[in-house]
């Protein structure tokens, strides 16, 4: 046989045994992978240093709403949920006592009221008690039913009024003219209504035992250190938007606070979905 011939025979030969070689490595490595403690694997980029709170605000997000909003208030409530990392620790861990209060309450089979109290009963409160209802159906949370109300009776103030509707609530206003006008507040079509008027907190139309205290303000905690017939007192203050009353930021004012207050009881709710 010519030596050229023998030579080429060699270096196939040697080619082939180099590719069995590497075959043989990679699948080697490939079993390896497949068979490491879960501890040994490398974990997704995107999953590496991801807080509690982080996992919380994304799982927020990706739940679907349990009821129809408004299209308005929909955007509102999509901006709210996506901003849980704004709310101070101190303030998260109040939230939470609320929320263990409303999770003890739909395992005992009982409802889960809720009041939120301000001195006057004029904005703080109304707000809190609007978006609380909102974020319990929004997250399908059964049970829950929030109400409002002051150490003494003043009136639903135009200016929260106003600000309700600008994030997407429709609200049914009353004909003629009142010291105290009772509103009809919706947030979905098919949801019942919110009857929103100013009363003290210990009104025939609230709940009179059992019951969460929610104190809105700052004034009302001060005046109020024990709530009769409350199962659970809470401290959540909220700086009065009526400090921009009649200036070019009043609106601006009175939407922070809204929002503000939206995206605390978004969370609130978020953290009683988490445990359902």
């Amino acid at each position: 046989m010519p030596k050229t011939r023998i030579l080429s025979h060699i270096a196939v030969l040697l080619a082939l045994l180099a590719t069995s070689a590497c075959e043989k490595k990679s699948a080697s490595v490939d079993e390896v992978s497949a068979t490491a403690p879960p501890s040994q694997k490398q974990a997704p980029a995107d999953e590496e240093h991801v807080s509690p709170e982080e996992k919380t605000s994304a799982s927020a997000q990706a739940v679907a709403s349990e009821v129809d909003l408004f299209p308005e208030l929909r955007k509102s409530v999509s901006a709210l949920v996506g901003s849980f990392d704004s709310i101070a620790d101190d303030r998260k861990k109040q939230l939470k006592k609320l929320a263990l209060f409303v999770e003890t309450k739909q395992s005992s089979g009982e409802p889960a009221e809720i009041i939120y109290i301000c001195t006057h009963n004029s904005r703080r409160s109304h707000l809190s008690q609007l978006w609380a209802a909102t974020a319990a159906a929004y997250y399908g949370v059964e049970g829950v039913k929030t109400y409002s109300g002051g150490t003494e009776a003043t009136a639903f103030n135009p200016r929260a009024v106003a600000a309700v509707e600008r994030a997407g609530f429709v609200v049914e206003k009353p004909e003629g003219e009142s010291e105290n006008p009772h509103y009809r507040v919706k947030f979905a079509s098919e949801a019942p209504a919110q009857e929103c008027f100013s009363k003290k907190y210990d009104d025939a139309s609230n709940p009179q035992r059992g019951f969460a205290a929610v104190m809105t303000c700052s004034q009302a905690d001060k005046n109020c250190p024990q709530v009769e017939g409350s199962a659970l007192r809470v401290a959540l203050p909220f700086v009065d938007p009526k400090e921009s009353d009649g200036t070019p930021e009043e609106a601006t004012t009175y939407d922070e606070r809204s929002r503000q207050i939206g995206t605390e009881m978004f969370y609130l709710f978020s953290l009683v979905k988490q445990k359902s």
